[in-house]
Parts: C-alpha cells; sequence; structure tokens
C-alpha cells in the first residue's frame, strides 16, 4: 500500500498552533495549491488543502510561517470523522505532514516567510537566526555565509550572451 502526499502551495491564512492535553503541540494550516490547467475563462483554479502537523514542526511552522508564505509538504493522506454539536457525522479529509519545507527566504516572498526548513521524522531543524546557532553546514557563521551572494555574485548567468556549449560537454 502507499499513502504519499506531495504538495507545494501558500498558506492561506497564519497557522494555528494549539496543544494537547498530554502536551505535544499541533499546528494546523491550509495550503493553497494551483492547478496545472487554466478554466474555461483562463483563470488558474487552486485547491485549498487542509494540512497538520505536529511537535516540534508545529511549533517551527507557527513561529515562522505566516498568510502568503510559500511551503512544501511532504506526508500523508488521512481521513476521520465526529459527531458535532448537531449530532451530525462530519468527515474530515487532511494531510499528516510528515515533512514542512520553508521554501522563501526570510525577507523575501509573498509574506516574508521564514527561510528555514523543517525536518522530517526528527522533528525539524532550524537552518538560520544568530551566529551562535548550531549549524549543519560546518563551521562556517550566518554572517560569513551571507557575505557576497548577491544576484550579481551568480556564476551561471549569462549576462545576455550566448552560450557556447559543445556536445562532448554533454552528458547525455
Amino acid at each position: 500500500m502507499l499513502n504519499r502526499v506531495v504538495l507545494v502551495g501558500r498558506l492561506t491564512k497564519d497557522p494555528e498552533l494549539r496543544y494537547t492535553p498530554n502536551g505535544a503541540a499541533v499546528a494546523t494550516f491550509t495550503l493553497a495549491v494551483n492547478r496545472t490547467f487554466t478554466n474555461q475563462s483562463g483563470e488558474r483554479e487552486a485547491d485549498f488543502i487542509n494540512c497538520v502537523t505536529w511537535r516540534r514542526q508545529a511549533e517551527n511552522v507557527a513561529n515562522f510561517l505566516k498568510k502568503g508564505s510559500l511551503a512544501g509538504v511532504d506526508g500523508r493522506l488521512q481521513t476521520r470523522n465526529y459527531e458535532n454539536q448537531q449530532g451530525q457525522r462530519v468527515f474530515v479529509t487532511e494531510v499528516q505532514a510528515e515533512s514542512v519545507q520553508f521554501l522563501e527566504p526570510k525577507s523575501g516572498g509573498g509574506a516574508g516567510s521564514g527561510g528555514y526548513s523543517g525536518g522530517g521524522n526528527s522533528g525539524g531543524q532550524y537552518y538560520g537566526g544568530s551566529q551562535n546557532d548550531q549549524n549543519p553546514f560546518g563551521n562556517q557563521n550566518n554572517q560569513n555565509r551571507n557575505q557576497g551572494n548577491s544576484f550579481n555574485d551568480d556564476p551561471f548567468a549569462n549576462d545576455g550572451k550566448p552560450i557556447d556549449i559543445s556536445d562532448d560537454d554533454l552528458p547525455f
């Protein structure tokens, strides 16, 4: 059996963080995911998908994502049902997010979302912050890592000039 969901979209509102009676953090958010086609009037429609994440990753999502943030979600689809106050059976389908990737830098993007990555089952890592934070990329601090990283330093930018590549340079 296979139950795997991979989504990329923008949050429709700020995540909601709550805690269970046992103290486990749970964050819920809705992701707007564009469809790959347009409707008859030429407009692109979107699906609004409810997502849930737990524990440390839930706290990271609540702290670093907000309305409009671009996020990637990897998880599984889950359904549940309950009886509401009117006695009606309510069915809910949502994505249990095992991994949430923050896809925009903290200062960029539609809503200024965090440039941090929530890890998978390990609960999430914080890839940013002050110079004293643990750095998974070696001993460089964040200040040194960000120096000289501007758009003009792209070694692959062609500045509008044609690129000369022979057939021998191609790997296929």
